[in-house]
């Protein structure tokens, strides 16, 4: 059972970015910092994970003068996030019945 987790997703901050952005379409990064309470530092480097597994897609570009970066789950993203998450309720279930 414990082998259906996905290695990925085991950090809170991850499973936090992935929770926000499976609901929302795009994002952006103040408001994931805001959301989850985290450094830009660390948000980035969790972002940057998610992104090399293929479970986040990122924006750049500007508004006015600005940079704007944001960020959506994709659908290999949602599919494993969702897995994961079936996978710690039959985790919980199987648990309750012993």
């Amino acid at each position: 059972m414990i082998e259906r987790l996905d290695k990925a997703l085991e950090s809170r901050v991850r499973m936090g970015i992935m929770a926000v952005l499976v609901v929302n379409d795009w994002v952006g990064h103040a408001t994931l910092k805001e959301l989850l309470k985290v450094t830009d530092g660390n948000l980035a480097s969790h972002l940057a994970a998610l992104e090399r597994s293929g479970y986040i897609q990122v924006r750049k570009r500007f508004i006015g003068r600005r940079p704007n970066t944001s960020y959506r789950s994709t659908t290999v993203g949602t599919n494993a996030f969702r897995d994961h998450i079936d996978a710690i309720a039959r985790l919980i279930d199987r648990t309750q019945r012993t």
